[in-house]
């Protein structure tokens, strides 16, 4: 089965969130019984990181959105990869989707109308004329319009739409329908209209053959008022018709502290001097003084979503009993700003690394006892996961992914409400734990021994896929 992989993130070549871990496992992991192909943007580090681009095929002009080129390369490991060729539009400083002040590109619109149209044009065969796609699978409201315009071109081949996070909808003004040149009569209120604006995840809503999104839990809580981000009606309505399903992500095999080389001592279950080693040196590396108290590690996007406010709420509590706080990640700056201010009032307990780096991320789960997760909403959550297999106790909110990873008393502390009390419920019996050491090791073991492999999810989407894909192949 031939499928087209739609995405504007992969680790292995530019990563904002957790999109880009999907995109590099989720493929591979279907690549044993399927011809799985990606589709990115030409983004500046995607093409300087592809050693040969093969030309296949070139998209016309289209409304305003401009001309672009189709190549063909792969990754290290022979993944195939089709880029989008356009340096007017995707060859910028800054992130996938914002310059490097942190604000979105006026023209995001063109930009990823542009790049859905290219999918469809390839998926539908016209471009590389050695390939088109039996099914494709478009991620995020960057590449929802994917199963639109194949709608709108005639083109009869199923898709998927995986839905990572709702809250990210890709709003527009109602003029960007004829500059992305779709149908005037797509704009009402069971196409691409909400509110008045264009939105590009309902247009892959009302389009795709399926919905998908990341945790059976977060399909749940879409179709609600709360949660629903003014889409649960229609959400509801696919849902009904079976048409919207939640699957769990994985995360990579590479997440095993007993053989990860960027730690600063390897260890195993039962390790505790080697998961010591590694509190010592983030310890070290984050300047904090010499203790035997738990250190709580936050690794995230630092968005309001995340609940960093709850965690600067809780900082005093948690240093005044003998804890300390180390923090990786980048996201809005008023909340970054805050926990800049916070390490400088407690630079001996509080550690803050703005922006993302892999290794020192590993070391944070490694070294650190508990990990902090109070998000408002968690779609799947990936953090979770890693912090159990590298024996650091996960905090979280009991909701979407993490209330169906995290064992509650087990390999982690559920807590049932976004707010300071319940939160700090949740830090006081982790330190409860912390102290009751028979207790701390069964927990962690427990933890350690979980996996969460990606096979699972993979063959459930390989039964999607066939169940969707193969009344097509046959006809």
């Amino acid at each position: 089965m031939r499928v087209l992989f739609v995405t504007t993130e992969m680790d292995d070549f530019v990563r904002v969130g957790g999109l880009a871990a999907v995109s590099a496992a989720l493929p591979r992991a279907l690549r044993p019984w399927s011809d799985v192909r990606i589709m990115l943007p030409g983004y500046r580090d995607v093409v300087e990181q592809l050693a040969h681009i093969e030309i296949v095929g070139k998209c016309a002009r289209l409304a305003e959105m401009p001309a672009c080129t189709i190549g063909r390369a792969a990754t290290r490991d022979g993944m195939p990869v089709y880029v989008v060729l356009c340096p007017q539009l995707y060859d910028r400083p800054g992130n996938p989707y914002g310059d490097e002040t942190g604000h979105d590109w006026p023209d995001n619109d063109i930009r990823f109308g542009r790049f859905a149209s290219a999918a469809a044009e390839l998926a539908a065969g016209s471009l590389d004329k050695n390939w088109a796609a039996d099914l494709v699978h478009a991620n995020d409201w960057q590449a929802a319009l994917a199963p639109a315009y194949l709608a709108w071109r005639g083109a009869r081949i199923p898709s998927i739409l995986t839905i990572h996070n709702l809250a990210y909808q890709g709003l527009f003004p109602k003029d960007s329908l004829r500059r992305i040149g779709a149908p005037e009569n797509s704009f009402h209120i069971d196409g691409l209209e909400f509110y008045d604006k264009l939105s590009f995840l309902k247009g892959g809503i009302v389009y795709a053959s399926h919905l998908t999104t990341v945790s059976a839990t977060y399909a749940r809580e879409i179709t609600t008022a709360e949660l629903g981000c003014g889409l649960e009606g229609l959400l509801r309505i696919r849902s009904n018709a079976a048409q919207l399903t939640g699957i769990l992500n994985g995360i990579d095999e590479s997440w095993d502290p007993r053989f990860d080389a960027k730690l600063a001592q390897q260890f195993g279950a039962g390790d505790w001097a080697g998961k010591q080693a590694n509190a010592d040196y983030v310890r070290r590396q984050f300047g904090l003084a010499v203790s035997r108290g738990p250190i709580f590690g936050l690794v995230a996007r630092l968005v309001h979503q995340k609940g960093v406010d709850l965690v600067l709420s809780a900082a005093d509590e948690i240093v005044a009993a003998g804890g300390q706080i180390v923090v990786t990640g980048s996201g809005e700056p008023g909340i970054e700003q805050a926990l800049v201010d916070a390490h400088r009032r407690r630079p001996d307990s509080i550690g803050v690394a703005i922006g993302f780096n892999d290794a020192q991320a590993r070391r944070i789960f490694a070294g650190s006892d508990f990990t902090l997760m109070p998000s408002r909403f968690e779609p799947c959550g990936l953090s979770q996961m890693y912090a159990q297999r590298f024996g650091s106790l996960p905090i979280g909110h009991q909701t979407g992914g993490l209330a169906e990873t995290i064992k509650d008393g087990e390999t982690g502390f559920l807590f049932p409400q976004p707010s300071p009390e319940s939160f700090l419920g949740g830090v006081r019996r982790a330190f409860d734990a912390f102290v009751a050491k028979d207790r701390l090791d069964a927990m962690r073991r427990s933890a350690m021994a979980r996996s969460f492999s990606w096979d699972i999810s993979a063959a459930l989407y390989g039964a999607l896929y066939r169940k969707l894909a193969l009344p097509q192949i046959t006809v």
